[in-house]
Order: C-alpha cells, then sequence, then structure tokens
C-alpha cells in the first residue's frame, strides 16, 4: 500500500498546521499594513499561538522520519527531500533579507527543519531513549541562559554563529528563530511517539484522515502533502493581497 494513502492522518494533523499557519501569517500581514494593531512580539495570544503552530509542524516532521525509517526510506532519498527544503531556506533568507535587511532570516523554520532532519535520522536508532532527549533538549535553553547570564560566554551564544544553538540569553533580531534547542527535542517525541504508535497501535495513523468523512479531511490531507510548496507561496501572495487592499485605502 502507498505510503502517502496509508498515513492520510498524520497528513491531516500536518495541512491542520498548515490552516493554522495560514491564518496566523494573514493577521500578521494585516498588523504589518497597518489594518489591524497587533503587538506579535509580546502578545501571549500571538506568542503562544506561534510555539504552537511551530511545534505542530516539528512533532509532524518527527512522526514523518518515523514512518521513513520504518518503511525503509535510504539516504539517497532523503538526501532529495532535505535539499528541497535546504533551498527553501535559502531563499526565505534571500527573500527575507530584500523585505527585512535588518532582521531577515537566517535561521527559522526551513532551516531549522533542514538541521533537525539530519539529527533526527541520525538518532532514530535510539528507541525509547528519544522521550528522555526531548525533554533534555526542550528544557536546556533556560538552564543554559541561567547559566550564562553575566559571563563572557553569552556573548558568545548570542552571536550568530552559535545563537542557532538555542542557548542565548537574548533572543536575535530576526523575523523568525527556531533554533536546535529546544526544537529538537519536539522532533524527537514526534519520532518517538511516531515509532510507538507504529510498533502497538499502528491503526492510529494508518488509513484514511477521518472514516466516514473523507470528502471532509481530504483537504487537509491534500495541504499536507504539499505543505512545502504552501509554505513557500502562501505568504508572499498574502501579503501581495493585503498590501493591495492597503494601497487602495
Amino acid at each position: 500500500m502507498d505510503t502517502v494513502a496509508r498515513y492520510e492522518r498524520v497528513d491531516a494533523l500536518r495541512g491542520l498546521a498548515v490552516v493554522w499557519m495560514t491564518a496566523f501569517h494573514f493577521c500578521f500581514d494585516l498588523n504589518y499594513h497597518g489594518f489591524w494593531r497587533q503587538n506579535f512580539l509580546g502578545d501571549p495570544v500571538w506568542t503562544a499561538q506561534r510555539t504552537a503552530i511551530v511545534s505542530l509542524f516539528l512533532f509532524c516532521a518527527g512522526l514523518g522520519q518515523a514512518i521513513a525509517v520504518k518503511h525503509g526510506q535510504g539516504w539517497p532519498r532523503f538526501w532529495r527531500r532535505w535539499a528541497q527544503v535546504a533551498v527553501c531556506a535559502v531563499l526565505v533568507t534571500a527573500g527575507s533579507y530584500w523585505m527585512f535587511p535588518r532582521t531577515f532570516i537566517y535561521f527559522g523554520v526551513l532551516h531549522g527543519v533542514a538541521a533537525m532532519l539530519i539529527v533526527a535520522r541520525l538518532t532514530a536508532g535510539a528507541g525509547g531513549w528519544l522521550w528522555p532527549m526531548g525533554a533534555l533538549a526542550i528544557a536546556l535553553p533556560p538552564v543554559g541562559a541561567a547559566l550564562l547570564e553575566g559571563s563572557a560566554w553569552s556573548a558568545v551564544f548570542n552571536g550568530r554563529s552559535l545563537n542557532w544553538l538555542g542557548l542565548v540569553t537574548q533572543k536575535p533580531a530576526t523575523e523568525d528563530y527556531v533554533p536546535m534547542l529546544p526544537w529538537i527535542g519536539v522532533v524527537w517525541w514526534g519520532m518517538a511517539a511516531g515509532q510507538w504508535v507504529m510498533s502497538r497501535r499502528p491503526g492510529w495513523m494508518m488509513g484514511s484522515a477521518a472514516p466516514g468523512a473523507r470528502n471532509a479531511a481530504s483537504p487537509l490531507a491534500w495541504l499536507g502533502r504539499h505543505s512545502l510548496p504552501w509554505y513557500m507561496l502562501h505568504q508572499p501572495v498574502l501579503l501581495g493581497l493585503v498590501g493591495l487592499a492597503a494601497s487602495l485605502r
């Protein structure tokens, strides 16, 4: 049976993250063009949503790696998929530099995903250890920040050459920031969950997204299967449309 068809529920979960992300970015664009003033950097309503959206995407990335390893995906196929993510990350950097030269994206979602996919693939054999590894990764940033605060090392880890690790005492000025820590922990938990489900409750992920309501769930599954091109195209389209509306005011 085709892997995509068998794991349509995972696609639908990723598709839910896509819809949530698109709505979030639309609100961001309304704020950017002055239609609706919101504090996206400090208001918990928005910061919590951003955390939840990124977490859902990365958890699904972990699930996807568990599925790929289970079905014997070789390194050549892995690297082909990885290259697509990496190229898109470079394009995001270029586009954000054009729009926000002072706060361009140099380690955002796609950059983080590209790095974390490699780590996830290399650690797929850790099995049950993925759970405590994930917990440690999530706990390290606040502990590290507390230890580094006020020391000469804080400037080193806050610099662009190392802040992608996530052991920072001050968040860098960038439009999107998804460092290795704590986020690799979410990927590890997704991979651990995927391995556990496939070995003990395979029916939870296999099959159509919503038995008896396939037509309603299929759009989410379709979005989940095409999340990368959607991610790359939706924001330029939304920004363009909202910008056009702003110019006509």
